[in-house]
This record gives C-alpha cells, sequence and structure tokens, in this order.
C-alpha cells in the first residue's frame, strides 16, 4: 500500500473522529492547511514545478495588463493615488511585467501603489525578489487589508482554487457531494444522507433538468462581491483572468494537477493543486446584483488580440535573435491559440467596474490601438 501524505493522514483521523467532509471543506483543507496545505510553503509554478500560469509563459501578458490597469486609471480621471492590487500574485511575474510597461507613463506610475494578496512565505519572498526595488509595495493576506481608494483589481488564476461545493442529483432531490472513507479506510466521494432543502429553486435553469446522478458545483458569492463593492464605491475596475466556462450548467471539474498532469483528487492531498473551473456567468450576476457594470467574459485570446498582442509580439520579435524570435512566436500561439496546449480559448477574461465607466479596452467589438510598450 502507498504511503500515506501526511494530511491524507490527519484528514482520515478526521473523518474516522467527525464523520464526512463537503468537498468544499477538502478542497480548503488540501490547499491552506497551516502545516500541509499546498498553497503554505512551496513555490508550485514553472517547469519544476506543477503548473505554469500565463505571466510565466511570456512577458507581454503581464505588459498588456498594466496597459489595460493604466486605460482604466486614465477613464477614472487619472487619480494621484491608485492601487494597483494583484491577487495570488504567483512570483510576482506578472506585477514586474505590468510595472515596466507602467513606466513609459511617469504620471499614473509615480501615483501608483502596490498591493500583493499572498499567503504564502515561500511565494512572499519570490515576489520581494522580482519586485526589488519598486517602491509602495505592501503585502496582505486577504484583500480586506488593502486600503480603500480608486484601484484595479487583477486576479489571474485566482478564483479557480476557491473552495468549490458541489451537489448529486438524487431521485429524493440534490445532496451534498462529500469525502469520506471507503471500506479499506481511503478516501472517497460520496453523498450527505439528507437532500439539499429548496436547492432546486436556486438552480440555474440549465441545471434544473439534469439527470439523476448529475453533479452541480457553485462557489460563495463572498469574494467576487468583495470586489464588485470595493470598484463600485471607490472608483476603479478588477480583471479575473481563470479558466472555465460562459454558463452555469451541470458537471464535474474537480480536479488536481501535479508535475503538469491531472490526478486523482482524493490521493496525495496537500501534494497536488486541487480546482474547479470558474461559473463566469455566477460572477457577472453576483457583480451585477451589487449595481457594478460587467464588461465580457470573452476568451483570453480575443481579449489579448484586442489589446494588441500580435503587434508587441513582432515588435519583440524584431530586436530578438532567431532562436529568442521562436520563443516570441510560441509563447503568442499558446497565449492566443486553442487546442491542445492552448490558452487562448479555455481561459475566459471578465471585467467589473463602476456603473458610470464606458467599455473597458479589450472588451470591444474593434481592436484596442494600444500595442504595449516599446
Amino acid at each position: 500500500m502507498t504511503e500515506l501524505s501526511p494530511l491524507a493522514s490527519e484528514l482520515s483521523r478526521m473523518i474516522h473522529s467527525s464523520g464526512p467532509i463537503p468537498v468544499w471543506r477538502y478542497m480548503q483543507i488540501c490547499l491552506t492547511h497551516p502545516e500541509y496545505g499546498y498553497y503554505r510553503a512551496r513555490d508550485p509554478l514553472g517547469r519544476e514545478g506543477d503548473f505554469i500560469t500565463a505571466p510565466e509563459v511570456s512577458q507581454m501578458f503581464g505588459e498588456l495588463l498594466g496597459l489595460w490597469s493604466a486605460s482604466v486609471w486614465k477613464a477614472i480621471g487619472a487619480p494621484s493615488v491608485f492601487r494597483l492590487i494583484e491577487l495570488g500574485p504567483g512570483r510576482g511575474t506578472m506585477m514586474a511585467d505590468a510595472l515596466r510597461a507602467l513606466r513609459v507613463l511617469p504620471p499614473m506610475y509615480q501615483a501608483l501603489s502596490i498591493h500583493l494578496v499572498e499567503i504564502n512565505p515561500v511565494l512572499r519572498e519570490k515576489q520581494k525578489a522580482a519586485l526589488h526595488g519598486v517602491r509602495n509595495v505592501a503585502w496582505h493576506n486577504t484583500i480586506d487589508e488593502v486600503p480603500s481608494g480608486p484601484c484595479v483589481i487583477l486576479a489571474n488564476e485566482y478564483f479557480d482554487v476557491l473552495p468549490v461545493h458541489q451537489a448529486v442529483k438524487r431521485e429524493t432531490g440534490w445532496h451534498e457531494r462529500t469525502v469520506e472513507l471507503d471500506s479499506d479506510g481511503q478516501l472517497a466521494f460520496g453523498v450527505a444522507p439528507d437532500p439539499l432543502p429548496g436547492f432546486e429553486v436556486l438552480l440555474p435553469p440549465l441545471v434544473r433538468g439534469a439527470p439523476l446522478g448529475a453533479v452541480f458545483e457553485w462557489r460563495p458569492d463572498t469574494e467576487i462581491m468583495k470586489l464588485a463593492r470595493r470598484v463600485r464605491d471607490q472608483k476603479g475596475a478588477a480583471l479575473i483572468v481563470d479558466y472555465g466556462h460562459l454558463r452555469s450548467d451541470a458537471g464535474d471539474t474537480f480536479q488536481a494537477i501535479s508535475r503538469h498532469s491531472f490526478t486523482d483528487p482524493l490521493q496525495n492531498p496537500g501534494q497536488a493543486d486541487v480546482t474547479a473551473h470558474v461559473d463566469f456567468q455566477a460572477l457577472a450576476h453576483a457583480a451585477e446584483d451589487l449595481g457594478a457594470r460587467v464588461h465580457g467574459p470573452v476568451s483570453q485570446g480575443d481579449f489579448l488580440r484586442r489589446l494588441g498582442i500580435e503587434t508587441r509580439a513582432v515588435g519583440l520579435m524584431a530586436k530578438a535573435s532567431p532562436e529568442i524570435s521562436q520563443d516570441i512566436s510560441t509563447a503568442l500561439k499558446r497565449l492566443i491559440g486553442g487546442g491542445r496546449g492552448g490558452m487562448g480559448s479555455m481561459f475566459k477574461v471578465l471585467a467589473i467596474s463602476g456603473p458610470h465607466l464606458p467599455p473597458l479596452a479589450g472588451f470591444a467589438d474593434e481592436p484596442n490601438e494600444q500595442t504595449g510598450p516599446r
């Protein structure tokens, strides 16, 4: 028998003592357990880690998001103090690239106050190294700690790791999906014995006719509501980039990734990244219900094309060696392309802003003229 990870042993003891736990709680423990949680004390990024995010693919991604932030700053009247906030900033790569692009706009650059929301001490140190020499940088455990004021909030691959609830349709109704112990004492999926009362009334239209055995996922609106209130009341916008679906529907997307491959989410908890797809329709509805304006969602490929990523790539390749030019071309295809390995179709982009802002860059039908730094 394979030796259990430390967290698997602890979860087994917890379930044996107190009974099955909901999937959302299992996911939360796997990611944020104070001693064995996946995001507590490791760098999961890069070729030597478990996955690669868009900022690690190419500098172009962060540069364009930096200039997108500048367009928001101008749209809200170019305030003299402007907070640039990133949720889950990884190694600090995206913020470093964004700030390099923003140096071509001295009035905005001087107005910037940088805020990174990060719980991982290992990644915090890498962020400090990436942003060495940048002034006005502060770290926080939650966005609630970030001071108020006009802002842009960047959330790249942040929402997919927020704990997700799951319910399974049975003849008796929808039952919350749980993690329990099977007859061999191994972690296994189960369902709560009692159905969720009145759950059918809350279901999106596409889910109401789902067959028996169907799984429906949802996340609480807490995080998106925090963002919506902040940009609604204090001027600014939030940009959410993640993999997910445009419409709320049934489906089981709970998954684990280790060493760039999918693995069983119940195997070796704490040793693999556990995520679930983002329901962009649910995010949009929650933001609109609070009076924020919603822009998109659109595919990442369309968004980056409208911001001028292809023009930026040509500019970079013109100054690069043939080998580097090939790397830039490969990165471009990965960021905007579809198919296996492409992020352009799978990843979606949604922005929310104050109700009076005009359509934001990247979401209009016509390509944006902003082409990036020189």
